[in-house]
């Protein structure tokens, strides 16, 4: 399985930005795609996870009710994100779970899209 995500950038406090995933390759063997982001000096933080056959989405505490998940298409996944804060500054990185692997444990990662919010 193959990830590119694309979009980000920069954005004042507010503001909104979408960034998307699309997969390819062995995409039947999908369990979910997620996203998460890291920035300096933090650990990488789960944002949100759509799964690939229900379209089930469960998000993270600190994007809840700001972020929305959703399927474009067979393969491409978006994430809108609203209301950006200055601490929603990351690299943003989508990944892939396929069936039979365990929970938690994501082999396929895209290469990264940065999103800045300045206050």
């Amino acid at each position: 399985v193959q990830l590119q995500a694309s979009g980000g950038g920069l954005v004042q406090a507010g503001g909104s930005l979408r960034i998307s995933c699309a997969a390819s390759g062995r995409t039947s063997s999908l369990y979910n795609l997620a996203w998460f982001r890291q920035s300096p000096g933090k650990e990488r933080e789960f944002v949100v996870l759509i799964t690939w056959s229900a379209g089930a989405t469960y998000y993270g505490d600190s994007v809840k009710g700001r972020f929305t998940i959703s399927r474009d298409n067979a393969n491409t996944i978006t994430l809108q994100m609203n209301s950006l804060k200055p601490e929603d500054t990351a690299v943003y990185y989508c990944a892939a779970r396929v069936v039979g692997s365990r929970p938690l444990q994501y082999d396929y990662w895209g290469q990264g899209t940065q999103v800045t919010v300045s206050s």
